[in-house]
């Protein structure tokens, strides 16, 4: 039999599944060209957007008989790559499962689809009291099952963990079609394997996630919120234990803004700075508890030992909801940097803390070695030893040198013994470099159950663990 030209692969599934869930060529939206990862922009051979856990499965048995490569999608945040198409590749975007089915007050469980948003699920359970301790910075656009396929982090990993600490069961659908029906409700469940584990944080490579149950808690309706200014890192680390031992289960975020960021962006976006003078590195910590009045307290008795101990050279506490959006207004400013930097090269690495310090002078000194002129911008989630950066060189333009400045990063973060992804996933713009955090042996033991599970390799090709492809 003659093998199809993509003319007509695209009618193929016109003719099986209907224009309610297929869109070809030129009518495919430009959304679905890219994520947030800043490669070249792809049209997709078909855009298919079903609606239900039978369609998605229709769909992936029809892409397996074919042979024919899948990429899905959610809210389309990820800056790795992940959900970047290529011209012979069904998208298949879960933006449909947008249901949230039940959130049960008794169990603390919230059972919604893939493409719910964040913040919508987040809403909705604070309207019954609840919480869902997942919260990251693109909470208004992505999505339950993109969060949960690049296992994802945020502000508050802290005291909730990374999203599988908040997975209870999971609705998969593999690639030949066979749907999982893993939707476990229960806090202890060891009957077997804890398949779930195989579909989160591996960037749709072994499964699309299409439904899922996850863990909540009572909302804490007090918030204490402070912003400080520490002399440099080693500070910082110091406080650090310091807010633990003093905060304890209360901290739930300790956010960390080095010069390079904090400088450049209170001014450029022009939201400024709530201490006087400058410091070393700029520092967020927030406490939640059940009272106001002690989660208070807390928090200003932390401030009294910090400054008693020298840690911190100056500090303010928030005494409003508007006071405490204001001091995290430039931590949450990246959003801003195509209008205020341009074109950047991001970075999320994961550094043991203890090496910190080390790694943002190491790295920032680096770059300017390389290129005079570049911006390059240090902040992160140092409780969790999370550091992001992001790099800008103005004389490049568009065409920002990804591959020196990549080459030079990932080489330091190796050598500094931490890994080249902490909460944005491997993708397709860190393949080359995932040696360097993980073993030989692992990554051939990855690929034997990406091997097992998706024999045809449809799955998201060219992706995080998976092995090289004929194209």
């Amino acid at each position: 039999m003659a093998e199809q030209t993509p003319t007509q692969i695209r009618q193929s599934f016109l003719d099986r599944f209907g224009p309610q869930v297929i869109t070809v060529g030129e009518d495919i939206p430009a959304k679905y060209h890219h994520d947030w990862a800043g490669l070249p922009p792809v049209t997709p051979l078909v855009l298919a957007r079903p609606s239900t856990t039978e369609e998605v499965s229709q769909i992936m048995a029809y892409c397996h008989e074919k042979g024919v490569a899948v990429v899905p999608q959610g809210g389309l945040t990820g800056i790795s790559g992940a959900a970047q198409p290529d011209a012979g590749s069904v998208v298949l975007s879960l933006e449909r499962f947008n249901r949230i089915e039940e959130i049960d007050t008794a169990a603390g469980t919230l059972t919604a689809g893939a493409g719910v948003i964040l913040e919508t699920a987040q809403k909705a359970c604070e309207d019954k009291g609840l919480m869902l301790g997942i919260d990251i910075g693109a909470r208004g656009s992505c999505q339950l099952g993109g969060v949960l396929a690049t296992n994802a982090g945020g502000n508050t990993v802290i005291r909730y963990g990374m999203a599988r600490d908040h997975v209870l069961g999971l609705e998969v659908v593999l690639a030949d079609g066979t749907v999982l029906d893993g939707m476990n409700t229960m806090l202890k469940n060891n009957a077997g394997l804890d398949l779930k584990q195989l579909f989160i944080g591996t960037e749709g490579l072994l499964g699309v996630i299409t439904r899922c149950v996850l863990r909540l808690h009572p909302l804490p309706p007090a918030r204490a919120t402070a912003f400080v200014g520490c002399a440099d890192t080693a500070s910082v680390i110091a406080l650090l234990t310091k807010t633990k031992s003093t905060l304890g289960p209360m901290l739930s975020s300790f956010e960390v803004m080095w010069p390079s960021f904090f400088h450049y962006m209170s001014k450029a976006t022009g939201l400024g700075s709530p201490l006087e003078g400058e410091h070393g590195a700029y520092i967020i910590i927030e406490a939640t508890g059940f009272d106001a009045e002690s989660t208070r307290t807390a928090m200003e008795h932390l401030f009294e030992q910090a400054f008693a101990e020298d840690l911190v050279e100056d500090g303010v506490l928030a005494n409003s909801v508007k006071e405490e959006r204001a001091l995290w207004a430039v931590r949450e400013s990246p959003a801003e940097y195509e209008t205020v930097l341009g074109p950047v090269i991001p970075f999320d690495v994961g550094i043991p803390i203890s090496r910190m310090g080390e790694a943002v002078d190491t790295l920032q000194a680096g770059i300017k070695a390389l290129y005079p002129s570049a911006r390059a911008l240090s902040y992160g989630h140092i409780g969790d030893s999370n550091l992001h950066l992001v790099v800008n060189v103005p004389e490049f333009g568009k065409d920002q040198p990804d591959g020196p400045i990549k080459a030079f990063v990932y080489d330091t973060v190796r050598k500094l013994g931490g890994t080249v992804s902490a909460e944005h996933g491997i993708g397709a713009i860190k393949r080359d470099y995932l040696s360097y955090s993980r073993t030989e042996p692992e990554i051939a033991l990855m690929r034997a159950i990406k091997d097992l599970m998706d024999p045809k390799g449809i799955l998201n090709p060219g992706k995080g663990f998976d092995r090289e492809r004929d194209t």
